[in-house]
């Protein structure tokens, strides 16, 4: 028999998700983020910089955990990005997680002016290099000699040396199944895109990164599963209909992307990305939200009462998330707070 509880240990943490925000906004929201019963923020990375937020929110909310969800690598030295995550670790007594990922080519070359190419290999020395920098903050050595990466020269003035917490956890964000053994090689965890529906966690990301765990030595269960969710909840079709079309608007979005057509395809919604693209391509973005089925929701999002909530999420994720990430939960005050009462529901699943 199948044990569909929550594989947490000892419990299930809950994040919530957001943007970047103006640093005199950020520290009210971490302190909610906290009181409300969530577990950490996560921060993705657009026009604003999530390591900012997420130094201004290590102070404002002390105990909160804070990770980057996730922050682009190549436009940052490997080393620019390890001390960051050292002062955020430190800043909040370890519970920091450092999340990169490769970001597009056109806004690594054409935004940020960075290199493209060979992203998987590149993202892979990347990370290796950033836990050299972890390691050369402790013993002044620093020696990491990779494909596109060398480093070995550090001074004690120009390193912020030991700290009392051990290295930040080093997760990336992994789609196709080559990042995915990537990821379970040498990452600590994995952002799961989140359009990454239970079939596609079952058919790629646990036999990939257990592939590449494999490979390493490593246990498939030192790999972190950080899973964001999509959801509408409502005790009425009326409380659920706004949330339902964010939920269309965000999935058409993603889907149009070339990379995440094979997801959709394989969940038996063949050529959703060529008809995304081409109301995209129109600049029709209410076109686009259209082709958002109900069936496409009930794939790829969590519908459900208030309280429903907490079991629909164990019986989809069971035995596959190591964190959950609530994609859209921040709204109005009230909403917020019943999230919140979801995320101290699902606190107490015990393995």
């Amino acid at each position: 028999m199948v044990d569909r509880r929550l594989t947490y240990a000892p419990h299930v943490y809950v994040d919530v998700m957001t943007v970047p925000r103006p640093l005199s906004q950020i520290g009210d929201l971490a302190r909610r983020t906290q009181s409300v019963g969530f577990s950490g923020l996560l921060l993705t990375e657009t026009g604003r910089t999530a390591y900012l937020n997420a130094a201004v929110a290590s102070q404002s909310a002390p105990g909160l955990a804070l990770s980057t969800g996730v922050a682009v690598a190549f436009p940052r030295s490997p080393f620019v990005t390890a001390a960051a995550a050292w002062e955020l670790q430190e800043a909040t007594g370890g519970k920091f997680r450092l999340g990169i990922g490769t970001q597009v080519r056109t806004h690594v070359v054409r935004r940020y002016g960075m290199p493209f190419e060979q992203p998987g290999p590149r993202l892979r020395d990347y990370v290796l290099a950033v836990k050299a920098c972890f390691a050369a903050f402790r013993t002044g050595k620093l020696d990491h000699h990779g494909d596109f990466y060398d480093l070995d020269f550090i001074t004690p003035q120009w390193s912020p040396g030991p700290i009392d917490a051990a290295d930040p956890k080093v997760d990336i964000g992994a789609v196709n199944p080559w990042m995915l053994r990537m990821a379970g090689e040498v990452a600590d965890g994995v952002h799961v895109h989140p359009i990454g529906e239970p079939g596609y966690l079952a058919r790629h990301v646990l036999p990939n990164l257990a592939a590449g765990a494999a490979k390493a030595g490593r246990s498939p269960s030192d790999i972190a599963k950080i899973v964001p969710v999509m959801t509408i909840v409502g005790d009425s079709d009326e409380e659920r209909a706004n949330e339902r079309q964010l939920v269309r608007a965000s999935m058409s979005f993603y889907g149009s992307t070339p990379n995440y057509a094979f997801i959709w395809d394989e969940a038996g919604f063949e050529g959703t990305t060529a008809r995304l693209r081409e109301r995209q391509k129109a600049g029709d973005i209410a076109g686009m939200a259209d082709q958002i089925t109900d069936e496409h929701i009930a794939a790829f999002a969590t519908e459900s009462t208030w309280d429903g909530l907490a079991a629909a999420l164990t019986a989809k994720y069971a035995g596959v998330a190591t964190r959950l990430v609530l994609y859209n939960a921040i709204g109005g005050p009230e909403r917020f707070e019943r999230y919140g009462e979801v995320a101290k529901q699902l606190s107490t699943v015990q393995l």
